[in-house]
């Protein structure tokens, strides 16, 4: 039976070791599907999901991965990509579907918000991801802190910060793929310790994707989990104001 959410929360560890127990790759692509369903910053899905099942690739990617035992023990590897470079593509994927609801739909409050979300995608976007060598984002960074003087408005118009969003919104999807993963029983392990260059020219990306993460997965090894969980007290951490 599946596990609530509260339980896939619960069940979901790093594991480092898994058993020679194969997947089933349907149900890892299914979870994958959750992952695309996380929230992302202006619904741009600059991401991309590389699931790989091929033992040579495995194989491969173990080395990429210093062959730590979450690598070389995977069953099969998923690994996030935030894909900033795509912004153009997906904003335009946007404002096709955008069209697509506001069409034949004549009353004025309905076209008020069509024209403002068209604009957002047509006008905004480019605004804030077209970038030539870095010195766009720090003009606009430049001007948006003048105008923040007066009043509030949004900073992240740097190059290095349109980075980071697109990597937040790659790690909720992998957090969603794990959890998802954790209710059906499968286990996995999100990795940071990989040579990203090696990985990008393995899995043939482009210049402008980036490696999110590599997550290792697999039914966990009795001894797989390196220790109990722990956490700082939860007090330190919440503030309710």
């Amino acid at each position: 039976m599946e596990k609530t959410v509260t339980e896939a929360i619960a069940h979901r560890r790093a594991v480092r070791v898994f058993e020679n127990t194969p997947l089933d790759p349907a149900q890892v692509r299914d979870c994958i599907r959750n992952g695309a369903l996380a929230p992302t910053s202006s619904n741009l899905q600059l991401w991309e999901f590389i699931h790989i099942t091929d033992p040579q690739t495995l194989g491969a990617i173990s080395k990429c991965c210093f062959d730590q035992n979450a690598a070389k023990t995977a069953q099969q590897v998923v690994v996030v990509v935030a894909r900033r470079d795509l912004w153009r593509r997906r904003a335009r994927a946007n404002l096709g579907f955008l069209d697509s609801q506001f069409e034949g739909n004549t009353d004025e409050k309905w076209q008020r918000r069509r024209k403002m979300a068209l604009n957002y995608y047509r006008k905004l976007i480019p605004t804030l991801y077209t970038e030539f060598l870095g010195l766009l984002g720090v003009i606009r960074y430049v001007f948006f802190w003048l105008v923040g003087l007066f009043r509030p408005i949004y900073r992240q118009v740097r190059k290095s910060d349109l980075r980071i969003v697109a990597h937040k919104s790659a790690a909720l999807a992998a957090e969603n793929f794990m959890i998802s993963m954790a209710a059906i029983g499968y286990d996995t392990c999100p990795m940071e310790g990989f040579d990203s260059l090696r990985v990008k020219k393995l899995l043939k990306l482009p210049m402008g994707a980036e490696i999110n993460m590599v997550i290792g997965c697999g039914i966990r090894n009795e001894k797989g989990v390196y220790g109990p969980r722990f956490r700082v007290p939860f007090e330190q951490v919440y503030r309710q104001i």
